[in-house]
């Protein structure tokens, strides 16, 4: 079921109203409990606290998936998963939170941040309204955060800075916005997805010393260049920066990245020529170029690469293309070319819209994101 507008705002209204004035917990909170239940220990309690106060933070629960979190037993409700402590493993501690495609809608309250014993959270497919709480900041065991497919707002949310054993970050389908915060890529992450929200901001230098694996910042509004310290990401598998307004030429260190597998730069305002270190990429299987306002010859030695399944450099304005790119040409190769400014293929764009761009190529050597004469001091 979807959320009105006037529904969200209603939440996260009421989240407002429960946070304090920084968004931390009250001192006081642990002793605001029945004093009538029994407890095995104290964090059981805590966590008692913590999940009745979200409990009551729930707006709508269709599945009923809230129904049994009802007296002491937390280890029993649903979507609740308890383990030994790390710190002491004769003691019971709640360990997980798993509410994915629940449908909640509801905010998260601060009293979450009780829950320190968390290292999985995963919230993703509700209807979750709001801020990401300050106080989730002492869950310091996190490991895997998912908030993805919610309507959380606001900026991103810095308390993932905070978590030192933090490797899969997942806030994708949101409503976050505002800059990117450099210090994202310091930390020792594998996964990075960040796509499908308003994030407005360059890309920081500061990728270059990503451990992730895969980073996804498809379908925000990122602008600027791709920082020519792409190469370094030595983990690299997968990068996907479709649907943004990334300008300027790719920049020749993304021929580095020699495990990647994806790398799609779709839909957005890149120019210039593919660059030849794009021979580098000895493990790419998928790229995608399409939908910018590239120029010059697709070669044969980025169509011959040797794991290349599917090759789509369709939507731009490319004069010409080198026998083996050729859709058609390969049997275990998939290659799209159309609408593009190519003599003697079918489906490509006229005269007139090709002109203006293919009689004036930029070049890539001049382009500051290439690294060309403006960069090259830093090189």
């Amino acid at each position: 079921m979807e959320l009105t507008d006037e529904e969200a705002s209603f939440l996260t209204r009421r989240q407002l109203l429960a946070l304090s004035e920084n968004g931390d917990l009250p001192d006081d909170i642990e002793y605001e409990v029945d004093l009538d239940l029994k407890f095995a220990n104290n964090r059981l309690k805590r966590a008692y606290i913590a999940l009745q106060a979200w409990k009551k933070a729930f707006y709508s629960d269709p599945f009923n998936t809230a129904a049994n979190w009802v007296g002491p037993d937390v280890c029993s409700y649903k979507g609740v998963f308890c383990a030994p402590a790390l710190d002491d493993p004769s003691v019971l501690v709640v360990a997980g939170i798993d509410l994915n495609h629940a449908d909640i809608a509801g905010y998260l309250p601060p009293e979450l941040g009780l829950l320190t014993d968390v290292a999985l959270f995963h919230v993703n497919s509700n209807r979750f309204c709001g801020v990401i709480p300050k106080s989730l900041s002492k869950l310091t065991l996190m490991y895997e955060f998912d908030v993805s497919n919610n309507r959380f707002v606001g900026p991103f949310p810095t308390v993932a800075l905070s978590w030192p054993s933090l490797k899969f970050l997942d806030i994708r389908y949101n409503d976050f916005e505002g800059k990117l915060p450099p210090e994202i890529f310091d930390k020792d992450l594998d996964a990075i997805f960040l796509n499908n929200n308003r994030f407005e901001s360059t890309i920081p230098e500061t990728i270059g010393k990503s451990t992730a694996s895969v980073v996804t910042f498809a379908h925000n509004k990122f602008s600027g260049c791709i920082p020519k310290t792409i190469g370094q990401m030595k983990n690299l598998n997968e990068i996907v920066f479709i649907g943004n307004n990334l300008s300027g030429c790719l920049p020749n260190e993304i021929g580095s990245l020699n495990n990647v597998t994806v790398f799609d730069a779709s839909s957005n305002g890149f120019v210039g020529s593919l660059p030849s270190t794009l021979s580098g990429l000895a493990n790419v299987e998928q790229m995608d170029f399409s939908y910018n306002k590239f120029t010059g010859f697709v070669t044969d030695n980025i169509c011959k690469l040797p794991k290349l399944s599917n090759f789509t450099f369709s939507y731009n304005f490319f004069n010409g293309e080198a026998q083996s790119c050729v859709p058609g040409s390969s049997q275990e190769k998939q290659f799209d070319d159309t609408s593009n400014c190519l003599q003697n293929r079918p489906n490509q764009k006229s005269a007139k819209e090709c002109l203006p761009v293919v009689s004036r190529p930029v070049d890539c050597s001049k382009d500051k994101c290439a690294g060309g004469l403006e960069g090259s001091e830093n090189l």
